[in-house]
């Protein structure tokens, strides 16, 4: 199930993310020149690179990232990406579309060296999959979104690197539920489910809600029959919707307090919320991205599809 060909689908481009380090404002804290090799190859020469360097290869990226260019990477640590909830780094190295839409949101165009990003304070700046980062100054700090720069102009023949201390998660408070959802690759059978239930008009409402979306992997876990039988039937396809969608704006740090608790859907029927080892779960559904903000909401995204 694909919604490629939707009329309305906005195609994210191609490209990832590729190194780590660490920034300072005040005493800008330079890395080491490593002009001669191209992005790919700084991060493949510094050890603490791995995961980056695995992400690139998995998404398939190196290409992209070796080419002329100039890029700007804000690039997460290892450190960064073993921060993630357990189970997340290996859910986006098993869905490259899911991994490229993280990876390219740290990615602008052009190269922006430190004394440069130190005069966008307060400003948004389009990363390559076409939403927003936003950077700003507080305390002598620099932050990309809740990520602090700690290390920055890495230079590479065709761009540079600025080190920051975690993962960004791509969202974009300028659109709608729907179509943040429409441009986020992972989300592609879901946005086609929507259309087919007819859901397209609540979801783009004043709202707030919040959806708890599966990514495209988790519907290849249902049987093909089964997936056959609710788009033959627009009433039950749209009943499971709802029970993804809660009113309300709910955030990853107001979830951590629901554990045991139960929330009514939109279907009527309530999901429960329990946390296991440090993992959230949405009925028997893990949580792996969260706070995905939009114009009428928030967006998480879960691994298996929520049965009512």
């Amino acid at each position: 199930m694909s919604k490629k060909g939707l009329n309305y689908k906005l195609v994210t481009l191609t490209l990832l993310m590729a190194l780590l380090f660490s920034f300072s404002l005040i005493e800008v804290s330079s890395a080491d020149n490593h002009g001669g090799m191209d992005i790919v190859d700084t991060a493949i020469s510094a050890d603490e690179f791995n995961t980056l360097v695995t992400a690139i290869q998995e998404a398939g990226l190196v290409e992209t990232l070796k080419s002329k260019g100039p890029f700007t990477v804000f690039a997460p640590t290892d450190e960064a990406f073993a921060a993630l909830p357990e189970g997340t780094l290996k859910t986006l190295l098993e869905n490259p579309d899911l991994l490229t839409e993280v990876l390219i949101y740290h990615v602008v165009e052009g190269k922006v060296m430190a004394e440069d990003v130190i005069g966008l304070n307060g400003s948004n700046v389009a990363s390559l999959n076409g939403k927003e980062i936003n950077i700003n100054i507080a305390d002598e700090r620099v932050f990309i979104n809740e990520a602090q720069a700690v290390t920055t102009d890495v230079e590479a023949t065709n761009g540079v690197i600025h080190i920051i201390d975690s993962v960004l998660v791509p969202y974009d408070e300028l659109m709608d539920i729907v179509d943040t959802a429409i441009r986020t690759q992972s989300l592609d059978t879901l946005v086609t489910a929507v259309v087919e239930a007819d859901l397209v008009a609540p979801l783009k409402s004043e709202g707030p809600f919040t959806v708890f979306a599966p990514i495209d992997s988790a519907f290849v876990k249902l049987p093909d029959l089964y997936i056959e039988h609710l788009l033959k039937n627009q009433g039950v396809l749209a009943s499971y919707l709802k029970y993804h969608v809660i009113e309300g704006e709910v955030m990853a740090a107001d979830v951590l307090q629901m554990d045991g608790a139960s929330v009514n859907t939109l279907l009527g029927k309530d999901i429960e919320i329990n946390i296991k080892d440090g993992n959230v779960y949405i009925d028997n559904s893990k949580v792996i991205v969260t706070d995905i903000k939009t114009k009428n909401g928030v967006i998480h995204l879960i691994d298996t599809v929520l049965v009512p």
